[in-house]
């Protein structure tokens, strides 16, 4: 038969467990990507050369290179100079550098959408760095780039099914374990592809929900 339900209903906690790898894979790669875009947008825009263009070379560099092979190098060639991580941990840490690059774009418009007044002012004012990016300019630059953050966000969790490639057990990986010992893949890859439309739909409410709070609570 073409679809067999007492098949997908014995399958289905299966998945449903393996979907907290994937959401795990895309709240942590994301929080990263987040931490890390942030910092390399702070360093392009530094007014030392020696500073922003080999932050511009890394992020163009990691931008322009696939992000399967990115998970390739870090699991499979960083333990060739000692670093051996786990799959999972691999998988997040590529993500997280490789939207990582992306976030830095979209907050250096951000930053750069500041007036410039705003930057005199915190100078006049003798603040330091740290108080001038803190209280002052990301306030101001966080609020309209959220919903292009939201977007990579999105994307990233799209994205997850790349860690099958070093043998995460997340959605994809075991929807294909599955269908490999009954040879039937139409229920798991189905239902992966219900998994993914249901938890992007709900990641989409999500950000809408945190634009709406960021532009009340900080306009």
């Amino acid at each position: 038969m073409f679809w067999d339900w007492s098949y997908t209903w014995e399958i289905m906690p299966v998945l449903a467990e393996a979907s907290i790898v994937t959401i795990q894979a895309t709240v942590l790669g994301f929080i990263l990507a987040a931490v890390v875009g942030l910092l390399l947008a702070i360093l392009r825009m530094s007014a030392k050369p020696w500073v922003s263009l080999p932050t511009a070379g890394l992020v163009e560099f990691v931008r322009s290179t696939p992000l399967l092979i990115q998970i390739f190098f870090i699991y499979f060639v960083l333990p060739e100079f000692g670093v051996t991580l786990g799959a999972l941990t691999a998988g997040i840490l590529a993500l997280g550098l490789h939207y990582g690059s992306y976030c830095s774009e979209v907050y250096r418009a951000g930053l750069e959408n500041v007036p410039r007044g705003q930057w005199e002012a915190s100078t006049a004012l003798n603040l330091s760095p740290y108080h001038t990016f803190r209280d002052i300019i990301i306030p101001q630059a966080i609020p309209p780039v959220v919903p292009a953050l939201g977007n990579y966000f999105v994307a990233l969790f799209k994205e997850t099914p790349l860690l099958s490639a070093i043998a995460v057990l997340e959605l994809m990986q075991t929807a294909k374990i599955l269908g490999s010992e009954t040879f039937r893949y139409t229920e798991p890859i189905t239902l992966v592809g219900l998994y993914f439309l249901v938890f992007s739909l709900v990641a989409a409410a999500l950000v809408r929900r945190l634009e709406y709070w960021v532009k009340h609570r900080w306009s």
